[in-house]
């Protein structure tokens, strides 16, 4: 069998063998070249006893150099790649952050055990007397080491030249390949990893790296030593007895000078197995330093001591002693490898809360299992609320999705490849054997098996959050609205591929449910037989709403409008523009059908038709056009919007962003129409004023006040605040002026106050004889 370590060369998963750019830069880089002669002699390697790490085998194969030297003094060998060139690569172009180096070296370690278990189904010799299965992390801060034991299969002295000698060839494959063509060891070789480069991560922190290994095809134990910036390695034997070791391998690190103080750190190692290695399925032990309360006898004095010999036993006192010891660091286990059947909703809940560092339940959870094209397990949480920071917020970097690659974690950072930005809420871990990375493991590459895991995470999710909204219990749903509805308006908005999924999900308030929000099966299912259209009004409350003027009639004829009362509401349904074949309607806007066109309405249309043209001569064009309404019963007037333009709720919206482009608000306002009702006794008195004293100066006053006031009440912004205040004002002193028996003092001082005013009104009239006149006074007795 072609010897094939497991993953301790890599970060490119199944990378490694598949073609990448990153693959052609390494195999551009293979050329050989020329052979210095050996000499070099083998450095000391210090390192603590320990079992062997399993390195794995991910370079090429090595040349020997031009000649030998003896054993004692180890051989050397010149790489067979231009490693300058290859090591600048892999250093300071594969990966991202320095850390990875300690994810790949266990993961290799991994392997190699992987692979020792592998055999050992056929051949139990292998495992002879080498103690458990199990890695160990060793930190030095002293001496600004890092060693990393595992009890794998360890490697001969071949296998070292093979898998060590050469950058970017993986001993695995060749293993893979082995088992291919021989049935007989099975085909079970998915925990057999196929890295390429992942050992060389180690030289992103250490100037030298030493490794000593031993397999069990041999009685020898041998040495492997490099610097990061030299072009030869030195291969020798152990001889020292102290240093043998059983079976495996261990990897020494010797870190640069700016590395030394932060990747030395017991803790700093402990935070890193964590994060990437948590679920590694192999025991990880790190070196810390721990605290234990001990009893210890109290020193006296030497007078309290000859009073009290013989009299009493010595006072004890407890003090808190540091040691160090080996530590479990993986005590979390792979929920998602297991069967869900077997897993209980604690369970769930408590890998939630540890993985996620979350303090809450979680709503909901899906576990499953995606066979075919693309192999992957998953589990998938709904939170238990909203996060708190509004950065966080539809943010498609939400560190929120963990992918992992053979229990292994590679990233979190999709830039919403796996998740699109509007469910960038849900968090889960997603694990395969065989996904599309790049050389580095750190890039999810854009491709077809991408979409296809992208697709069957968002249904997943979909099932999960319809699973709360169809429980007994509306409390959860109700919850999960709260927190996450703006996400589902959202991708109404930008995942036009699902709004058959997201638009039963939508809550709504409505003129029937002012205090519980409806979805829209219940609005369509409520809706009498004659009703078209699902009917809608978007302000900037839901008290605005429930007094809007436009749902006066429909009111009336008990008529079901929806609420929309959040900024991103509108553009949501805009989006949908139909449900269950019912198209949205906003009442806000012109041509309102309420199907009830009769005889009567076109007459009293031709009665009120030069009023309409008088108010239009009046308001110029701030209006586009005035025409009888269809939508009011009690309200003198409304401002309505075209039908292609935006509503008054979207142009406040527009008005208000912070970096809007404001040339854009004149092309995209839509046209103004001014709707009177004729059924109002302010609308039947201007009507006499048209055809009586159509140049009347307080009928052309009262038009431009109830045109100021309908742009308020239907939603718009006044040009002049001020300027439809003074308005007000002098109505209000019309009507209440004199009324209650004022002084005549005082009314002279009111009087010459409102004379002498800039910008309000220069003539008053006396409102106690205008009152006394009007016998229609509607604020008499």
């Amino acid at each position: 069998m072609a010897p094939a370590l497991s993953r301790t060369l890599g970060p490119s998963s199944v990378a490694a063998l598949r073609p990448s750019p990153s693959r052609g830069l390494l195999r551009a880089a293979l050329a050989p070249q020329g052979r210095r002669p050996a000499g070099a002699r083998g450095v000391r390697w210090e390192a603590g006893r320990g079992r062997l790490v399993g390195a794995r085998c991910a370079s090429a194969v090595a040349e020997k150099t031009a000649g030998e030297e003896e054993e004692a003094a180890g051989e050397k060998f010149e790489y067979q790649a231009e490693v300058s060139r290859l090591m600048d690569l892999i250093v300071h172009s594969l990966y991202s952050h320095k850390e990875v180096f300690l994810r790949e070296l266990v993961s290799n370690a991994s392997d190699a055990l992987d692979k020792l278990r592998f055999l050992s189904v056929t051949d139990p010799s292998v495992l002879a007397d080498g103690g458990d299965m199990e890695i160990r992390i060793k930190p030095d801060p002293d001496a600004g080491t890092i060693t990393i034991t595992d009890s794998g299969i360890g490697m001969t002295k071949d296998e070292l030249k093979d898998c060590l000698g050469t950058i970017a060839q993986s001993g695995t494959s060749k293993f893979l390949k082995a088992l291919k063509e021989n049935k007989e060891l099975g085909a079970d070789n998915g925990l057999i990893g196929q890295f390429g480069v992942g050992f060389y991560s180690a030289f992103l922190v250490a100037e030298k790296v030493v490794v000593s290994t031993k397999s069990p095809k041999t009685d020898k134990q041998y040495i492997w030593e490099a610097e990061a910036n030299s072009s030869s390695y030195v291969i020798r034997e152990e001889t020292d007895p102290e240093k043998m070791l059983t079976r495996g391998t261990q990897i020494t690190l010797f870190l640069r000078e700016d590395d030394k103080y932060e990747f030395a750190d017991p803790t700093r190692i402990q935070g890193l197995v964590k994060n990437y290695s948590q679920f590694v399925s192999f025991p990880i032990f790190t070196w810390q330093e721990k605290s234990r309360t001990v009893e210890v006898e109290e020193e006296e004095s030497k007078e309290a001591e000859e009073t009290a010999e013989g009299e009493k036993e010595k006072k004890k006192k407890t003090i808190t002693e540091k040691y160090w010891d080996w530590e479990l660091a993986n005590e979390t286990k792979p929920i998602w490898m297991r069967n869900p059947k077997e897993v209980e909703e604690t369970e769930y809940n408590e890998f939630y809360k540890k993985a996620f560092n979350e303090f809450l339940d979680p709503l909901a959870h899906a576990h499953f299992t995606t066979e075919g094209e693309v192999e992957f397990r998953s589990v998938l949480y709904i939170p238990g609320m909203a996060p708190l920071s509004n950065e966080e917020i539809m943010n498609p970097k939400t560190k929120n999705i963990r992918l992992y690659v053979k229990r292994v974690f590679i990233s979190d950072d999709f830039d919403g490849e796996l998740f699109p930005r509007y469910l960038s809420f849900v968090k889960g871990v997603v694990d395969s054997n065989d996904l599309p990375l790049n050389v580095s493991r750190e890039i999810l590459q854009e491709s077809r098996i991408v979409r296809i895991m992208r697709k069957r995470l968002v249904r997943k999710t979909f099932d999960m959050i319809q699973d709360i909204a169809d429980k007994d219990n509306k409390e959860d749903y109700k919850k999960f609205w709260e927190s996450f509805g703006k996400f589902m308006k959202l991708g109404c908005i930008e995942d036009s591929g699902n709004q058959k999924r997201l638009a039963p999900l939508l809550r709504f308030y409505s003129s029937k449910n002012e205090t519980d929000l409806i979805s829209l099966d219940q609005y369509v299912e409520n809706m009498p037989e004659t009703q078209k259209a699902i009917y809608y009004i978007a302000t900037d409350s839901l008290q605005s709403a429930k007094t809007a003027p436009f749902l006066e009639k429909l009111l009336q004829k008990d008529i079901e409008v929806l609420y929309l009362i959040e900024p991103i509401d509108e553009v949501a349904i805009q989006n949908l523009q139909t449900y269950k074949e019912k198209k949205f309607v906003d009442i806000s806007k012109e041509d309102l059908e309420l199907g009830d066109e009769d005889e009567d309405k076109e007459e009293t249309k031709q009665e009120y038709t030069l009023l309409c043209d008088w108010i239009k001569q009046q308001l110029g064009d701030k209006v586009a056009k005035v025409q009888i309404s269809k939508r009011l019963s009690s309200s003198p007037c409304v401002l309505v919007s075209g039908k292609f333009g935006w509503s008054a709720n979207m142009e406040r919206l527009m008005k208000a962003q912070t970096l809007g482009d404001t040339s854009s608000l004149e092309f995209m306002r839509g046209r103004r129409i001014f709707e009177i009702n004729p059924d109002h006794p302010i609308v039947k008195d201007l009507s006499a004023a048209c055809k009586n004293e159509p140049e009347s100066t307080e009928a052309k006053r009262a038009v431009e006040l109830l045109y100021e006031t309908a742009l308020i009440s239907s939603g718009y912004t006044p040009e002049s605040p001020a300027e439809l205040g003074g308005k007000i004002y002098e109505m209000m002193t019309i009507a209440l002026g004199g009324r209650w028996g004022r002084s005549g003092t005082e009314e002279a001082e009111t009087n010459a106050d409102v004379d002498s005013s800039e910008g309000v009104v220069t003539e008053v009239v006396e409102p106690s004889e205008v009152r006394t006149e009007n016998e229609n006074d509607p604020w008499r007795d």
